[in-house]
Parts: C-alpha cells; structure tokens; sequence
C-alpha cells in the first residue's frame, strides 16, 4: 500500500469514507464498512482491515474477536474520492454471522 499525496479522499462531514471489500480472489463483495483517517493509518501501518464502527463509535480491526482477519492485497479511491475499495485476502468469514459475505440475502 501507498500514501500517494496527490490522491485526495473526500471524507463525509463525520470525517468518515465507506469502503466497499471484495475478495481478491473471487472478485466477490465481503462487505460494506466505514474508514476514518485513524483506522486508514492503522491499514497502512499492519497490512489488515480497520474500520470505524458507527454504532459503538470507535475503532476495530476486522478479526479482532473472531480471528477472521483480512489481509490488504491493495486500495484505491473510486473517480470522486468518496469511496474505498479495499482488496483482500480474507481468512475467515467476513460476516458477524458466519456467512462467507454479509450480502447472503435476496431481495425478491
């Protein structure tokens, strides 16, 4: 990963960007969460998903609990700068409810 200076992420008015993660390998979507520039630093520095829980109101790293990591195979930043998408490998479920993805339900 890189800090590239000249790419400008447009954060929402509670400083935070969604970011869309899909499997690299599958190419499916995990999930759907929110980065801060806090928890985008901490990507930086491990190599592994952190988010910002807009319910608990802070900081966690994917896998803290569960141990279903994923690990960073690249970002980049849609054409607006307001939103992420993260590339990873993951090592476990993605979903709080042991779904593989937590887009495992149809809408009729």
């Amino acid at each position: 990963m890189t800090n590239d200076p000249s790419i400008d992420i447009k954060f929402d008015c509670n400083g935070l960007v969604p970011a869309i993660v899909q499997d690299s390998a599958t190419c499916r979507v995990l999930m759907l969460a929110y980065v801060n520039r806090e928890s985008l630093e901490k990507m930086n520095e491990t190599g592994e998903t952190w988010f910002w829980s807009r319910s608990r109101q802070s900081l966690w790293h994917k896998g803290e609990t569960s141990g279903n990591t994923q690990r960073i195979v690249s970002m980049s930043v849609d054409c607006d700068g307001d939103t992420l998408l993260i590339l990873v490998e993951p090592r476990g479920p993605a979903c709080h409810t042991g779904e593989s993805t937590c887009f495992f339900r149809t809408l009729e």
